[in-house]
């Protein structure tokens, strides 16, 4: 009997017992650092010569893990056992399919500590953030095994005198999930999992930055006993193989998360049909955000200000649901932002593989000097109110930033930072708030910090996001309680951890009989 889906819950790290086993894991994770890493074609361990070096962003002399990559020739490869893996896995029951996801989330649950130990070093995530992103990936297993399960049922259909009518799903066949760096493992499990136990085969290519968390995931599934060729590992430059993924003509379905440029590019090419194709390719693209939260002079202004530093600055920033915006009546506005610079003073910045921060460094180089550049931008956009710094010398550290009485037109206002950088705008009324809430090309999340309930339920259906949520913080949406996907340029609205999520990649079927 498979039980209701709950989400897995979190570590409390203010137990003492907590934090001396998520230290013992630090330490063994760091004993296994350098290592290298294969790809994985049927089931079969390659190892190249061209390697991708992971780095601890907080402490970028310090070498993760060396991942083989592959080339088009190996994509190939992985390519045609994806296809011959899926005569058998595309016929195996959903139930089937199912137990070797509870399988997986089994394993991963009982390592779970070396998992979030593992992000802390390839993703720089301090130690909540890092145990949060495995529980999240835990819940994709959970839940879309769950789903599918349910899915194979079918839906019911109206018969007429002497007829039988059904409705069911069929997998798809191969396809490919490109996940991004800053979920290295929850988003790496639900772009893979997902269109697997729908009974399709992978090729999973991982962002160059975190490779060593993703392949942790590929030993999981292959020990739950998902079989050769299912899912293939293919690390790789994008430059190289993205494009060749892609237009690949036996490639059915691209799962995309990343940024807007890449995800548009990848829709465009992803139209074109191939020589030899004889299918439409779909994609399930999540591009990111420029989220806003909104307070009125209704408001709890302690819950305000705390979800304002929660959502901003948590992983440093680095999440698509980041709160980069704070709209604040203009009644509120100066009391607002004293109390957010205050919590955020009590920010701590470090190297979370030495101890437990709040905040540790962005992913790499290209990140650091692109935040830094916003910030130069944010100088002559608005008034810096706090933060500001940067220090690269040893690993890639900004320091939470915010900026006040920014016009709601302005770069930082409007374009994707991806950093731990917010900024304040005043305005004068519920009319004005939404106006600026929804002035920009994304709508992934936002949220309402008040007590008004007209306003609350206005916005409801005007503020223009996929996840909307009243007084918390726009992030940390729960797999099965808030499925997560936006609008706009935010993406095709694929609602991760939802409902919809899986037909995604299923064929919809009618068979009719007459008797």
């Amino acid at each position: 009997m498979v039980l209701p889906f709950k989400h897995e819950p979190f570590t409390n790290f203010n137990e003492e017992t907590n934090r001396k086993e998520f230290r013992q894991a630090l330490n063994s994770v760091e004993e296994q650092l350098g290592k290298e890493i294969p790809l994985v074609i049927n089931g079969e361990k390659v190892y190249t010569d061209d390697k991708i070096t992971s780095v601890n962003p907080a402490k970028k002399d310090q070498v993760i893990g060396k991942a083989s990559m592959a080339t088009k020739k190996h994509v190939e490869q992985a390519m045609e056992a994806a296809e011959e893996a899926f005569k058998d896995w595309g016929n195996w029951s959903a139930e089937a399919r199912a137990e070797v996801m509870f399988r997986t989330a089994a394993i991963v649950r009982k390592r779970k500590f070396e998992f979030a130990a593992t992000l802390v070093y390839d993703a720089g995530k301090p130690w909540g953030q890092a145990d949060a992103d495995v529980a999240e990936g835990i819940d994709f297993l959970e839940y879309y095994a769950r789903e599918m399960i349910e899915l194979a049922k079918g839906k019911p259909m109206e018969d007429r005198p002497n007829e039988n009518n059904s409705y069911f799903y069929q997998p798809l066949g191969p396809g490919v999930a490109i996940p991004p760096w800053n979920f290295a493992f929850a988003i790496v499990c639900g772009t893979s999992v997902g269109p697997l136990v729908a009974g399709n085969t992978v090729l999973l290519k991982p962002s160059e930055n975190t490779p060593v968390i993703a392949y942790k995931l590929i030993e999981a599934l292959v020990e739950a006993g998902v079989p050769d060729g299912a899912v293939n590992f293919v690390p790789g430059d994008p430059s190289d193989i993205g494009d060749y993924l892609v237009d690949h003509p036996k490639t059915r379905f691209i799962n995309f998360t990343g940024s807007r440029a890449t995800g548009t590019r990848i829709i465009e090419r992803a139209s074109k049909v191939q020589e030899g194709q004889d299918f439409l390719k779909r994609v399930v693209a999540e591009m990111g955000g420029k989220d806003t939260i909104i307070v009125d002079e209704n408001a709890d202004l302690e819950l305000a200000a705390d979800s304002i530093v929660q959502s901003a600055f948590g992983f440093q920033g680095q999440k698509c649901s980041a709160c980069s915006r704070a709209v604040i009546h203009e009644a509120v506005y100066d009391k607002v932002l004293e109390m957010a610079i205050e919590k955020t003073k009590e920010i701590t910045v470090g190297n979370a593989a030495e101890k437990d921060v709040f905040m540790s460094a962005v992913i790499n180089q290209k990140q650091f000097d692109k935040i830094k550049d916003y910030i130069e931008i944010g100088k002559n956009e608005g008034e810096l109110a706090y933060g500001g710094e940067t220090d690269d010398s040893e690993g890639y550290y900004i320091y939470p930033t915010i900026f006040k009485d920014v016009d709601p037109t302005a770069r930082i206002m409007q374009e994707e930072i991806f950093g731990p950088v917010v900024a304040f705008a005043k305005a004068k009324d519920f009319d004005e708030m939404l106006e600026i809430a929804n002035n920009t090309e994304y709508a992934l999340t936002g949220a309402v910090i008040s007590n008004n309930r007209k306003h609350l339920d206005r916005a409801r259906y005007e503020f223009q996001v996929g996840n909307l949520y009243f007084n918390r913080g726009c992030t940390a949406a729960i797999v099965g309680y808030q499925p997560f996907g936006g609008f706009k340029m935010s993406g095709t609205n694929g609602k991760a951890g939802g409902p919809d999520y899986l037909p995604q990649f299923l064929n919809a079927k009618t068979v009719s009989e007459m008797f």
